[in-house]
């Protein structure tokens, strides 16, 4: 099979990197899927299961605590102890994110107001599995949700290895769902006879997965739509080739749709990477998916810094690496981006596993107004008030009652005025 390198354009020739992560082809089928588990409840999403070959005849497709405990203490020592210290460092940035949002209150005439900060009861917290299982996406969605306060947690992930079951138990799972797809979505969104109704779902999945939560969005809160993995580095002659074409591969690696992408002043330094890709290329057991996504991956030269900030801001990558002399400041003067990786030591890949920030990430552009997946999902922020002395609220009620009569609504005029007497 030939080995594919990335194609070089000039900044003018890449467009904004717009992709629709929903594949309107599949909705019908997703949205069967998806009223099927509804109204079916265990026995609609127990068929699926079957009928994807998820779960042998006979075995249970929802494991309790006590076989997520006892899977942890059946796998090695040393891989115990991974998973500890994975969960632990996500746990401590979830946590540091959850004290930055504190409550408040503030004063209004004649009295208070403020808000107050509330988990949700119930989170469902979707993994990958198929090909590659993904514990790391159990720790990073449902230690987060622990973190926010959630009360129970819910993971789902199909054909779960043991490290992945492993995984929820250190992650603090109340129960696990062995399917995936759109039939465990659902399960969670709606709930069913055995599995709790979740008031927010998150985590990536295949284009199954997130049609069934563009489906299900409004009946409970969802994340994110994520589409393919992106990484774009940015890199100058400061950069080692090898390394650069070593995280672009490891991202290529996720699936045959991702986009690697490397921005650079350098034709020198561009010409450099692919010759690394190709050679990395050539002995990594990934190759047929990795070299697929290099094919429509990309380089992009541009003639300084200034058009260099131009085009990633255009993309909004989901991952962004600045592997350059000046990569502190860079950073400060990008807008657009899921997560930016500083310097040649943040290596991507230290993101996907458990560095402390979460890695899920919005993709396709959606980086230009939304952020990663955090404790804020799981969280409310709920307003109060209290007015004690009307006669120093007079004006806010007076207020009160002249736009309601603006607006038409003459209830609320009087509801207000009823206050002033």
């Amino acid at each position: 099979m030939t080995t594919n390198v990335l194609t070089v354009y000039t900044a003018e020739e890449v467009a904004a990197l717009v992709v629709d992560p929903v594949d309107s082809r599949i909705l019908p089928a997703v949205d069967r899927i998806v009223t099927d588990v509804r109204v079916g409840g265990d026995a609609a999403l127990l068929a699926y299961a079957k009928q994807f070959a998820e779960v042998a005849d006979g075995a249970p497709i929802i494991l309790p605590r006590a076989e997520l405990k006892a899977t942890f203490e059946s796998i090695r020592k040393q891989d115990q102890e991974l998973l500890v210290r994975v969960a632990d460092r996500i746990r401590s940035f979830a946590e540091a994110q959850r004290d930055a949002l504190k409550p408040i209150t503030h004063a209004i005439p004649g009295g208070e107001a403020g808000h107050t900060i509330a988990p949700v009861e119930v989170a469902g917290c979707y993994a990958p599995g198929g090909k590659f299982p993904l514990p790391s996406s159990v720790l990073m969605t449902a230690v987060t949700a622990r973190a926010a306060g959630v009360r129970t947690v819910v993971v789902a992930s199909p054909k779960p290895t043991p490290i992945t079951l492993a995984a929820a138990h250190v992650a603090g799972a109340d129960l696990f769902l062995s399917c995936g797809g759109a039939h465990a979505i659902a399960a969670m969104a709606f709930g069913t006879q055995s599995v709790p109704r979740a008031d927010v779902v998150v985590g990536p999945g295949n284009p199954w997965t997130t049609a069934a939560k563009k489906i299900v969005s409004g009946y409970v809160a969802i994340d994110m739509l994520a589409g393919p993995s992106e990484l774009l580095v940015y890199a100058d002659e400061t950069a080692s080739p090898a390394i650069i074409a070593a995280d672009l591969l490891a991202q290529a690696e996720h699936g045959a749709d991702s986009v690697p992408v490397l921005v650079s002043m350098s034709r020198k330094l561009i010409n450099a990477v692919n010759a690394e890709i190709a050679s990395q290329l050539s002995t990594l057991p990934t190759f047929a998916t990795a070299n697929a996504a290099i094919a429509h991956g990309y380089a992009v030269l541009v003639k300084d810094e200034a058009e260099a900030i131009r085009v990633i801001d255009k993309s909004a990558p989901e991952h962004l690496e600045l592997l350059c002399a000046n990569a502190d400041e860079l950073a400060k003067k990008i807008n657009h981006y899921g997560a930016v990786f500083i310097g040649s030591g943040a290596a991507e890949v230290l993101g996907d596993y458990g560095a402390g920030p979460n890695h899920t990430l919005p993709t396709g552009g959606t980086a230009r107004f939304t952020g990663g997946l955090s404790v804020f999902h799981f969280l409310r922020v709920r307003t109060w008030m209290r007015v004690n002395d009307l006669h120093a609220a007079k004006q806010l009620v007076a207020d009160a009652r002249d736009l309601g009569r603006h607006e038409g609504l003459e209830g609320h005029a009087r509801a207000a005025e009823a206050r002033l007497n």
